[in-house]
């Protein structure tokens, strides 16, 4: 395992602004993507396939990216090559501004994102094996605070500046990220006996692995089918403007910077893990029936704290708990196989949400989203209360 020529108390910090960079490359675009390319006379349906390019990316990339990680233990690599990928994407959209540019780019970005594995095993390496969801809640409120910075920038400014400009503000990001990630020294990893690939795919068979992977996949499908797209719709069916969308996502960013600062605190205690988790599929699933509902800009945007809970706490507490019984040194492998999970959430959701909104009504499409929430709710529930039995029989044993 990597160990950095840091002084601990600057690790965080530095880290911390090297994820902001990078996912603010990765997003700062994304709240006007579908609208410019689909202004540029683009069809719908490529359009779909071009946004589409960056979930499948990941969902192909994820798992083998985990296993090179473990099998090379050279972090800081990826790190590199995932903030040059970042920037080099929004470099084909400046250059080729149209559906080519636009694929190849998301093709690209896919492949960045495929890297965060190496920025989250590496990060949570700092911590102790009781800090492990203290430090997975500040690595995504790092995620998170990017992605906001993103959308603040592209709120106030796309009207003004325009796409081409936006790209050039994530080609930057990208740029400074992979610089940073330069200064990032790290030594020698520490001796372990050699682990073929085979032996790291073991660690698809660990079933808090299995089951948090395809409730994060829920998790993660239902925030890309609603505050990344169709809630947006709605908002604007609603008669918003560019600019009340924007403040939308923003809401749904900071709750979940918000979130994700609270889940590294005390606050957490206040429940345990696995009502976190149930709880927050509960109220996900009530989010995605009340949102076709109203007739309010105002009150959608109020719901909006419902996701930001989910992708700050939630999202945070199904990181950890998947890999908490995972080998240090099978951990990127299993985080591989995590990611690719809920990529693949991320990549149907909105497309069987789109066509049974297409067949059908908004409403349906998120009807089918709370039914997915209410499963995944009920699932987490069933598993912590069979979790809290068998912990009460060992007791009584």
């Amino acid at each position: 395992m990597e160990k950095w020529k840091i002084r601990t108390g600057t690790i965080h910090h530095s880290f911390y602004g090297l994820c902001c960079f990078f996912w603010f490359a990765q997003y700062v675009y994304v709240p006007y993507q579908t609208t410019y390319l689909l202004l540029a006379h683009i069809s719908s349906n490529l359009v779909g396939t071009i946004i589409g390019a960056y979930g499948i990316s990941q969902l192909v990339l994820r798992l083998p990216v985990g296993i090179l990680a473990d099998l090379s233990s050279n972090h800081k690599l990826f790190i590199i090559l995932g903030s040059f990928f970042a920037g080099a994407a929004s470099l084909f959209r400046i250059l080729l501004p149209d559906d080519i540019g636009f694929l190849i780019a998301n093709i690209l970005s896919g492949t960045a994102s495929a890297t965060w594995i190496s920025f989250m095993i590496l990060y949570m390496s700092f911590f102790t094996k009781g800090d492990q969801t203290r430090a997975t809640s500040k690595i995504i409120m790092a995620n998170n605070s990017g992605m906001l910075l993103g959308f603040v920038t592209s709120t106030f400014l796309y009207d003004i500046v325009g796409m081409m400009v936006i790209c050039a503000f994530s080609l930057g990001a990208g740029l400074i990220a992979c610089v940073l990630s330069f200064f990032l020294h790290a030594t020698k990893p520490s001796i372990q006996p050699k682990i073929g690939v085979i032996e790291l795919l073991q660690v698809i068979k660990d079933k808090n692995l299995l089951l948090y992977s395809c409730l994060a996949l829920v998790q993660q499908g239902v925030q890309m089918a609603t505050t990344m797209s169709f809630t947006n719709q709605i908002i604007q069916d609603l008669g918003a403007t560019n600019m009340v969308i924007g403040f939308s996502s923003i809401i749904y960013m900071l709750s979940a910077v918000l979130f994700a600062k609270l889940a590294s605190t005390r606050f957490l205690e206040l429940l345990t893990k696995k009502q976190w988790i149930y709880s927050s599929f509960l109220l996900l699933g009530i989010y995605c029936l009340m949102v076709p509902q109203t007739g309010s800009i105002f009150i959608v945007c109020f719901l909006q704290l419902i996701p930001g809970m989910g992708t700050g706490i939630l999202f945070s507490l199904l990181n950890s708990e998947a890999i908490k019984s995972i080998p240090q040194q099978k951990r990127s492998t299993a985080m591989g196989f995590f990611q690719a999970i809920y990529a693949l959430g991320m990549t149907t959701f909105p497309i069987i949400s789109g066509s049974i909104y297409e067949h059908l009504s908004m409403k349906a499409a998120f009807l089918f989203l709370a039914g997915t929430c209410f499963i995944a709710f009920s699932v987490s529930l069933i598993y912590s209360r069979k979790e809290e039995s068998r912990s009460l029989k060992k007791k009584v044993s």
